[in-house]
């Protein structure tokens, strides 16, 4: 399946969006690891004088506004994605690597089936096991996330952030078979919205 230029042009602005976001959490993790929710003031009030208060701030609204972007990006990448997989399969072209059909809503999608992450652990009584994910699941569909737009685990994090409390449709390989679940990232008695260990796979 040949990428096509748009799909290529919105890769590059999300990684470039990808790397904006890296920059600013660092800056965030250089601040005493302040990150996104630690407070900037004291107990009276005040402005932290530990800290560069304002660059935090500077750089949480930053944040904001690239996952903003960055949820815009991924729905474009997802519908271009969509066009590639319908001009490859008007074209019978391309090769097929374990090929198989899924149904989402009135939708039937045929398109290759490459997992890009794998489920190593699943806390009890979480989200993740609530929604039906075991350890040793290959993930090939996360939201908007897929092998041909995954590039770190960023994509992932992005994605169940802007998730929380909502279902999010995950595609899954289980001993060579696929399944469909329905996750709902929220909060619980553990650490996490999911209360599971994902990790990339080697390409």
């Amino acid at each position: 399946m040949a990428a096509t230029k748009r799909f290529q042009e919105l890769s590059k602005r999300k990684h470039e969006i990808e790397s904006n976001i890296k920059q600013f959490m660092d800056l965030l993790e250089s601040q005493k690891s302040v990150g996104l929710n630690e407070p900037l003031v004291d107990a009276e009030g005040f402005p932290r004088s530990d800290i560069d208060v304002y660059s935090c701030r500077h750089a949480r609204h930053q944040i904001s506004c690239l996952q903003n972007d960055h949820i815009s990006i991924m729905k474009e990448i997802e519908e271009e994605l969509i066009n590639i997989h319908q001009t490859a399969r008007a074209n019978k072209a391309g090769e097929s690597l374990n090929t198989c059909t899924i149904t989402s809503g009135d939708e039937i999608m045929e398109t290759e089936r490459i997992p890009f992450a794998l489920i190593d652990r699943v806390d009890q009584g979480s989200p993740a096991a609530h929604g039906g994910l075991e350890v040793g699941d290959q993930l090939i569909e996360f939201g908007s996330v897929m092998s041909e737009n995954f590039t770190n685990m960023q994509s992932v994090a992005t994605v169940v952030q802007h998730s929380k409390d909502k279902p999010l449709r995950v595609v899954l390989q289980r001993n060579g078979r696929v399944f469909n679940v329905n996750i709902t990232p929220s909060t619980w008695s553990g650490p996490g919205l999911l209360g599971c260990n994902i990790k990339p796979l080697n390409k």
